[in-house]
């Protein structure tokens, strides 16, 4: 086993981070400030390979699963709220990838992100409804066959890019008494009859990302706009109905598990920033204790904080090799990753702000910021708490497995097939 990345890698790596130090930082604190979308980001983010189909190629063909870490990493390192600005339509991308026909995938994934340098398009992924924000199998959006159309009703609401999103993946009830296996993921076009943007959010973090309501009132769109097509949810509402397994999990449920590493990557990249910035501020700042960095109070905080990180981005890294090289998470460690992480991001920049004192907690410094981009990471695509209530239920499911085959183990013969019992 080799801890080290490869040269590609820290190629990579070193191209991601040069983009945040150089294209990102300069600008973080005025679109924090002003709450509008990166317009001029995303758009050098192509020019540098960053964005668009051709990144979203590179990374989709790399073996180890580890660019797209990364690539989250260093540019969250930059600012969260960019990053989200400049990645968010790879959420809609892998919705379509998830759910979708080869042909749904090769005409919608190119208008969610846009072609080449100039081609600049946004994609938005809808599920999370007021009350049913974790929990998608409480979602009340309908989706309703009329002739050849689909009419779609509901309001999603916190959706990154709603609202200016070219292409938006809605995730629809078609059969509300089946739950989640009831449910289906349709491509809406922004000129779709019937759907527009609600409220904006006023947020806490990640300011430069829009987040916005998306609202469907009698939207219709094509009937060939099911990800997945009518034959395939046709079958998929027929075993349901008779109570067979699904076998695999929801569209949305899938396309979540695909992102949890990245998502906790992205935490990841603030905490790192977060401790990088103590460390050279602390740097000449003395009090009565002598030079702070020598104390031992110091010490211990920051020596926790690096170990913390380290630890993260190992799980990260871990879950991010098991979904590419396609080993069951059944331990939940994609979940795993994305809550060490959440959680670690939220204590790391609360724990350096303590070791900065009052001036932490001014918008001058930039702790201040990261600590607001911190806390959505222990809620979005899953919130810590049910996280840790996957991660709970599929380490129960492993053990059971495990005590399943060491009995079978110990009721063979010496030397016998596994299943053939001993003989009496």
């Amino acid at each position: 086993m080799d801890f080290r990345l490869t040269d590609e890698q820290q190629e990579w790596r070193d191209h991601c981070h040069r983009f945040a130090l150089e294209v990102m930082r300069p600008v973080a604190a005025k679109y924090d400030r002003d709450q509008s979308v990166p317009w001029d980001v995303i758009k050098e983010s192509r020019k540098w390979g960053l964005s668009g189909l051709d990144w979203v190629q590179k990374v989709g063909m790399d073996e180890d699963g580890l660019f797209g870490v990364i690539y989250q990493e260093e540019l969250n390192w930059g600012c969260a709220g960019i990053a989200l600005a400049v990645n968010a339509s790879s959420l809609a991308a892998a919705g379509v990838a998830s759910s979708g026909t080869p042909e749904q995938i090769a005409e919608w994934v190119p208008r969610a992100l846009g072609v080449g340098e100039d081609d600049v398009k946004l994609g938005a992924y809808a599920v999370t409804e007021s009350g049913a924000g974790s929990d998608v199998g409480s979602l009340r959006t309908t989706a309703v066959l009329d002739g050849d159309h689909w009419v779609l009703n509901g309001t999603k609401v916190f959706i990154s890019n709603g609202g200016i999103a070219d292409v938006t993946v809605v995730v629809a009830t078609v059969d509300p008494k089946l739950g989640h296996r009831g449910q289906a993921s349709f491509v809406v076009p922004k000129d779709a009859p019937g759907i527009s943007q609600g409220k904006k959010e006023d947020k806490l973090g990640i300011r430069a990302s829009q987040t916005a309501e998306v609202v469907l009132e009698d939207c219709r769109i094509p009937k060939e706009n099911l990800l997945g097509g009518m034959e395939k949810l046709e079958k998929k509402l027929e075993r349901a109905r008779s109570g067979q397994s699904s076998g695999r999990a929801s569209g949305a449920l899938a396309t979540f598990e695909m992102t949890r590493p990245l998502v906790g990557a992205g935490a990841l990249g603030i905490a790192r920033a977060a401790y990088e910035w103590t460390l050279e501020y602390l740097e000449d700042k003395s009090d009565e204790g002598g030079p702070l960095l020598e104390q031992q109070r110091v010490q211990q905080v920051l020596a926790d904080v690096a170990t913390e990180i380290d630890a993260s981005r190992l799980l990260v890294y871990r879950a991010a090799w098991m979904g590419r090289a396609g080993i069951p998470m059944t331990g939940g460690q994609g979940s795993m990753s994305k809550l060490k992480s959440g959680d670690v991001a939220m204590w790391a920049t609360t724990a350096l702000m303590d070791l900065v004192g009052p001036y932490a907690q001014s918008t001058d410094c930039p702790l201040e910021k990261w600590f607001r981009d911190a806390k959505i990471f222990q809620i979005f695509e899953g919130t810590a708490q049910v996280q840790r209530l996957v991660i709970s239920r599929m380490q129960r499911q492993a053990f059971q497995e495990r005590l399943k085959q060491a009995a079978e183990v110990l009721d063979q013969a010496p030397g016998a097939a596994t299943g053939e019992p001993v003989a009496a």
